[in-house]
């Protein structure tokens, strides 16, 4: 393994990780796609915000308003460096990823936008994948039933993988955003956005990815990316829940309508018209989540002062042990891609003759080994495999080759059961 990346270090930095289920068994918890624990680090950062600084943000004069607002505003700086953006004020706080990516969509069409980029009509189009998490489906398909576009979408080949064999018909000069997940919730595959994003800034058309399971689990450079926008959460990024990031280059914010009014977002109002408040604030109307937003400050201190290039590689050794380990159980059915090569550390399977239900259950009861069971907001990708659901397991920074272990007792086990 990494012998750079102390596992035995890292674990002790999350309380829960320690904890004994019903019955004596340990946790292992492998579900880190769906929602990763929290370090202590950002715990009692949190804690102590509550405690001892909390106030609102931007209005107050007094000391504790000071002190809140110098806090959250010290977080969009962290994870502006976080993700490589230009500027801090293209960093806009959302309560998750799915409000980034509405925000984004609310702005297309929009009659107080004039910005001709986001000028769309019939005959327009949008593409996205098949392999999405439905916060980048559905909100295109409203935008689509609004304003009479086509929706487009990139097939998902039989390995898992994007198909590219038709991108130049698929992103044409019709095209005005290409949405796609930088690395799938479900396949575990790291998307060849290079390539995409080349073909639609060739054409013209907007670009936007979903880095929910890509900014937690490697390196993301937007500048680098070359992309338009980025949406990310913080729960998903051992930060707290009720906190998401949209970057989009600044251009472009200043040239978006407001997604939601209240206090904050305005420059002045008068009883028949308002003026707004620029990037970022435009788009934070009434008290925003403060506490959630320095939480996850402190979580991309965490991430950093590890190095996120370690917490790949660790991923990355843990995802070949896995698939390696997994491959050896009879009638287990890999969906996605079966090799490293662009591949993050989740992994989504199904048991021949055993409803994926069963299967969370059974590991749970028994093992304490905890999966998420289902279709996992990715409906369409599971349709595509002809499958109802999977099971997924999805490591991160803190998982270890003996939880994987566990994770393989325990499907043997299971078929024992079912036998």
């Amino acid at each position: 393994m990494n012998t750079g990346f102390d596992v035995e270090r890292v674990r002790k930095d999350f309380p829960v990780l320690s904890r004994e289920l019903p019955g004596g068994r340990p946790l292992v918890y492998l579900d880190s796609g769906n929602s990763a624990q929290k370090p202590t680090q950002v715990i009692d950062v949190m804690r102590e915000h509550l405690a001892v600084h909390y106030a609102n943000v931007g209005r107050a004069m007094h000391v504790l308003g000071s002190e809140s607002t110098e806090a959250y505003e010290a977080a969009r700086d962290k994870i502006a460096a976080f993700v490589g953006a230009p500027s801090r004020d293209e960093i806009v706080f959302t309560k998750n990823a799915s409000e980034a990516l509405n925000l984004v969509a609310y702005a297309f069409g929009n009659p107080m936008n004039t910005d001709p980029r986001f000028r769309i009509e019939p005959g327009d189009e949008i593409v996205i994948s098949e392999m999405e998490h439905h916060s980048n489906i559905v909100p295109w398909q409203l935008l689509a039933q609004r304003t009479g576009v086509t929706l487009r979408w990139f097939s998902v080949t039989d390995e898992g993988r994007l198909d590219l064999s038709n991108l130049d018909e698929l992103v044409t000069e019709r095209t005005k955003i290409v949405s796609i997940a930088h690395q799938s919730n479900v396949l575990g595959t790291v998307n060849p956005v290079a390539q995409v994003l080349a073909r639609a800034r060739q054409v013209g058309a907007l670009t936007m990815l979903d880095g929910s399971q890509s900014v937690p689990h490697r390196p993301v450079d937007v500048a680098a990316l070359g992309v338009d926008f980025l949406a990310f959460t913080g729960h998903k990024a051992v930060g707290p829940s009720g906190i998401g990031v949209l970057w989009a280059r600044g251009e472009l914010l200043d040239a978006m309508p407001p997604f939601l009014g209240g206090g904050e977002m305005i420059e002045a109002v008068w009883m028949d018209r308002s003026t707004y408040a620029p990037a970022p604030h435009k788009f934070e109307a009434g008290t925003p989540p403060i506490v959630e937003a320095v939480g996850l400050g402190a979580a991309v201190d965490y991430l950093s002062g590890i190095g996120m290039e370690a917490i790949a590689e660790h991923e990355r050794e843990l995802t070949g042990y896995a698939l390696e380990a997994l491959g050896e159980i009879p009638g287990l059915r890999v969906i996605g891609p079966q090799t490293l090569e662009e591949r993050g550390g989740t992994v989504s399977f199904t048991l021949e003759g055993i409803h994926p239900h069963d299967v969370g259950q059974i590991l749970d009861d028994n093992f304490g080994v905890a999966v998420r069971v289902g279709h996992h907001c990715a409906r369409p990708l599971h349709l595509r495999f002809g499958i109802p659901a999977t099971t997924r397991a999805s490591f991160y920074l803190y998982n270890t080759p003996a939880e994987i272990d566990a994770l393989v007792r325990g499907l043997h086990h299971v078929q024992k059961v079912f036998a």
